[in-house]
């Protein structure tokens, strides 16, 4: 049982890496033709991006199905963990952050304020290249500064400044 578990939270803490190498190199690469979209104003409710799920989707779903053969081996488990991270996504990414559905849109706990404003700092820039901030879950400690009421317009300058890279 500690193989299964260890597999689960390992695929789960691995896939905040891989989405952020996929974000970085695939994304915002050799597939930026998808993803652009995610990027644009006015998006439509569904977007070219929204096919990046489907490729987590089967391939948790065949790592799970693969494990049920197995009975339910680790890699039951590692399936179990990339679509555990997927749910995440879909919370965190789409509902909270973007808020395609008017659910939690009033969280406000420093950690989610801190990863809407790395968000923020990764929208800023809608093209290709120069982007910031590539990862989902993991949210750098510059991120978690920001300008209050009492901030000078220069601190909230610098502080800005300092987010947006």
């Amino acid at each position: 049982m500690i193989i299964k578990m260890l597999s689960l939270l390992g695929a789960y803490a691995g896939m905040e890496l891989v989405a952020w190498a996929m974000h970085k190199y695939i994304m915002h690469g050799l597939l930026w033709s998808l993803h652009r979209s995610h990027h644009q104003k006015g998006r439509d409710f569904f977007e070219k991006n929204d096919w990046y799920f489907l490729f987590f989707a089967l391939l948790g779903s065949g790592f799970m199905i693969s494990g049920a053969k197995a009975s339910y081996d680790w890699t039951f488990y590692i399936g179990l963990g990339i679509t555990l991270y997927g749910a995440t996504y879909l919370i965190v990414h789409d509902i909270i952050i973007h808020q395609r559905v008017r659910w939690l849109s009033r969280v406000d706990h420093p950690y989610f304020n801190a990863l809407r404003r790395a968000h923020r700092a990764h929208h800023a820039n809608t093209g290709k290249e120069g982007g910031v901030s590539f990862g989902m879950l993991w949210v750098g400690a510059r991120y978690y500064q920001r300008p209050d009421a009492d901030s000078t317009p220069q601190d909230k300058y610098r502080i800005t400044k300092h987010i947006n890279g």
